[in-house]
């Protein structure tokens, strides 16, 4: 294992490629994007996993109605593939308030992020987003991401989409690369120097 010295991944961490945060109070709260790599040989399996030690700090100032925009949007893009299904559409959510660029310039907060149009998420016509607020658990989970914490293959990225069933993800969307594919869900960033503010 490269990256910090001392860290010790537990099984969960392996099979989700979810890093948790808590247990690392020492690690200083602007470690950011760290990258972790983890090699399988006997599986021929490669996990990147990418995390951010924020603490307190928040990633991005948000309101308390931005808040529930962002985990209600989570729920309407990924509710059925669970919590990190969410947590990393939560982190498309906050990279395109963090990045200055392509289709994202002088897209500054989760409001603008959550209703830009043209351009936006197809979620926001869900009924999964229309009915209601969020719960306490998807709340505490936007949260999560609003304070900093990432996801691979979704910790650079600022688009996603669903591929029909059996499908492949398509090498480029928005002409923007693939980063990888959680369950339902195709990610795709922009390369190294195009958005300087997601690396």
């Amino acid at each position: 294992m490269a990256g910090v010295e001392g860290l010790e991944p537990s099984p969960t961490v392996l099979e989700t490629g979810m890093l948790p945060l808590t247990p690392y109070p020492y690690v200083s709260l602007f470690c950011k994007a760290t990258l972790l790599y983890y090699i399988n040989f006997n599986k021929s399996i490669f996990f990147v996993i990418a995390y951010n030690i924020l603490g307190d700090f928040m990633l991005i100032k948000y309101s308390t109605k931005e808040l529930d925009l962002c985990a209600r949007l989570m729920r309407a893009e990924a509710l059925a593939e669970g919590d990190l299904a969410m947590l990393m559409v939560g982190n498309v959510i906050v990279n395109r308030a963090i990045a200055n660029c392509l289709d994202f310039k002088n897209i500054r907060s989760i409001t603008e992020v959550v209703y830009q149009n043209p351009g936006g998420f197809v979620g926001t016509n869900s009924s999964l987003f229309n009915s209601g607020s969020a719960t306490t658990k998807e709340k505490e989970l936007a949260k999560r991401v609003l304070k900093g914490e990432y996801y691979y293959p979704a910790t650079n990225a600022l688009w996603f989409y669903g591929p029909k069933k059996n499908e492949e993800c398509k090498g480029t969307w928005f002409n923007q690369r693939n980063t990888g594919r959680y369950k339902g869900h195709c990610f795709y960033a922009p390369d190294p120097g195009v958005c300087n503010e997601l690396y």
